[in-house]
């Protein structure tokens, strides 16, 4: 499938800007340019967006029923009250419950936690887990990364005297659940003034909020936010505002002093001594956190996050890493099954949709199987198997900007259950539906999406010439991460790179090395799965090439390259 390349416009007032940047920091004009299109207008703004300061955080009492969770939690901390810490078995669920766990045992030690299971309750505040608060005699509840829908749930605790604080960031419904307090910045009546908070992040925010009724240093809860910099990371919420400054000192926490939890989980990925980044947080820790409560529990991942035992954590971490294995052999299994049914429907190739079902799959890959059909397909997707009775449930997984949640939300008369945000959601339905459920997603998704939405493309920074890609030139772009949504790792653009010596195809020609030059100055790279452009270049062709400055240290030696992301082959 051909990607579309985009570059970045600058208005006329950024590309002043720019320029006016450029010239103050003494720094190249592409460097002006990244600055500017990160909204930054002064060499004043510039220095505060490379050093940001957790001062710039925002009071948590604006958030809406701040005042009354702290209220609540108080009194039961002073009242000896046993209190649950629940959440959702991902990532952003369990960093949230080892976050809140981790910071309330400083204050009591009447607290259990609690990780629904995937299989058997599903997503959300459950039946049993409201069951369990009540026989192990709690009488708060503080729930994180789940709850904002669970309405007929909220009564139910109510009904057997069990109070709820809600922590959620998920879109809201029509009606608030009745608890104690529901924090949640997307509730219509919220004036919070950053939205984009993880469910991690809004569990952070009611602990920032009792440390300051409580007069606690504020130092002692920033020693959570190595738990809240995953959270970020793995949920792929934007990393700007309030997210940007939790991840940059989160990362630096982890990199200055990990946990032994954090230590033990670099150990069995691979990366002991590297400094850990974004990245890493997304494509090492995060599957491996998520694994478990796909696998096995996501109580696991809380435990080796909450451990002081270095021992104990290092086990933990193995036990994890094997669930992570067994994770990617279900999923490859469910993708390539997924991907036989598609093949076999004369109709695959027109649709706007992916929905694809099979009693047989786990339920716990289904949304990871939903991203990789998205990538062969590139259009929203839904991969459900079977539940309890003849409900059947899954993931959906959106495209560029294309709305998901919305498209699901058309339907939501066919659904026992549904919930999520604009690329990613998980909903439920009766067997019986699924027919009439593909048909009306197909028919609203067919009448949004827009030409753009329907192929993938690379959002490049700026074009650039190689002599541009310097060490100078890296350390900018240092200076501006953590990258993630938001604040994209800066995309460059080269054209008319010919070989230099030494492009070759190498792994069996599934991959590129790269050795341009633009007659001028030459830099090595990398293009995974491009071998096949080998030949080209080497016949002494050019090439326009879409990549990532990145470093590449090769026995004892470390130098600049190109990670290619894409390659146009001229004529």
């Amino acid at each position: 499938m051909e990607i579309n390349w985009k570059i970045k416009e600058l208005t006329l007032e950024e590309q002043a800007t720019a320029e006016r940047l450029s010239n103050e920091l003494e720094i190249s004009p592409v460097a002006g340019r990244l600055l500017a299109s990160r909204g930054i207008r002064t060499a004043a703004e510039a220095r505060s967006y490379i050093r940001p300061s957790l001062d710039s955080l925002h009071d948590p009492f604006l958030m809406r029923d701040m005042g009354a969770a702290v209220d609540r939690l108080c009194r039961a901390i002073d009242n000896h009250e046993r209190i649950m810490v629940y959440g959702d078995y991902d990532v952003d669920g369990t960093t949230a419950v080892a976050l809140m766990y981790s910071f309330l045992r400083t204050q009591t030690d009447n607290l259990i936690y609690y990780i629904p299971d995937r299989y058997t309750e599903g997503y959300g505040i459950s039946t049993k887990g409201i069951d369990t608060a009540k026989e192990k005699g709690c009488t708060l509840v503080i729930a994180l990364d789940c709850g904002i829908k669970a309405v007929d749930k909220m009564d139910y605790a109510n009904n057997l005297g069990v109070d709820f604080i809600v922590c959620d960031h998920h879109t809201p419904g029509d009606i608030t659940p009745r608890a104690v307090a529901v924090l949640n910045m997307k509730r219509a009546d919220c004036l919070y003034p950053f939205k984009e908070l993880s469910g991690c992040g809004v569990g952070f925010k009611l602990v920032q909020a009792y440390a300051q009724r409580r007069g606690i240093d504020p130092q002692e809860i920033y020693k959570l936010l190595p738990l809240l910099a995953m959270s970020i990371a793995s949920d792929i919420v934007p990393v700007t505002g309030e997210n940007r400054i939790l991840a940059f000192y989160g990362l630096r926490a982890i990199n200055a002093f990990p946990s032994v939890g954090v230590q033990a989980i670099m150990k069995v990925a691979g990366i002991e001594g590297k400094t850990i980044n974004m990245s890493d947080l997304v494509y090492k820790f995060g599957p491996r956190i998520n694994a478990a409560g796909r696998i096995k529990s996501g109580a696991e991942a809380v435990r080796l996050l909450i451990t002081d035992d270095a021992e104990a954590a290092l086990q933990f971490a193995q036990d994890i890493d094997s669930y992570n294995q067994d994770r990617r052999d279900f999923d490859s299994k469910t993708t390539d099954e997924a991907l036989e049914q598609l093949q076999k429907d004369p109709m695959n190739a027109e649709r706007f949709t992916t929905v694809v079902y099979s009693p047989d799959w786990h339920k716990g890959v289904v949304g990871i199987a939903a991203s990789r059909l998205t990538e062969t397909y590139y259009r929203p997707t839904i991969v459900l198997t079977a539940g309890e009775d003849d409900i059947i449930s899954g993931s959906a997984r959106s495209v560029s900007d294309f709305d998901i949640y919305t498209a699901i939300d058309s339907c939501r008369d066919l659904l026992t259950n549904f919930g999520g945000h604009k690329f990613a959601a998980g909903l439920s339905m009766h067997k019986a539906d699924l027919p009439e459920f593909k048909r009306r997603f197909e028919e609203f998704v067919a009448a949004h999406i827009t030409p753009e939405q329907q192929q993938p493309t690379l959002e490049i920074e700026a074009e650039v010439e190689l002599s541009d890609m310097n060490w100078k030139m890296y350390k900018i772009l240092q200076c501006l991460e953590p990258f993630g949504p938001g604040n994209e790792r800066p995309l460059f653009l080269c054209r008319n790179l010919i070989n230099n010596r030494n492009t070759r195809a190498v792994s069996e020609g599934k991959h590129l090395h790269l050795d341009l030059t633009d007659r001028f100055v030459a830099m090595d790279g990398i293009a995974f799965g491009q071998g096949d452009k080998a030949e080209h270049l080497q016949n002494g062709l050019g090439v326009d090439v879409c990549f990532y400055l990145e470093e590449n240290s090769y026995r004892g030696r470390t130098t600049l390259q190109m990670n290619a992301q894409d390659i146009k082959l001229n004529e």
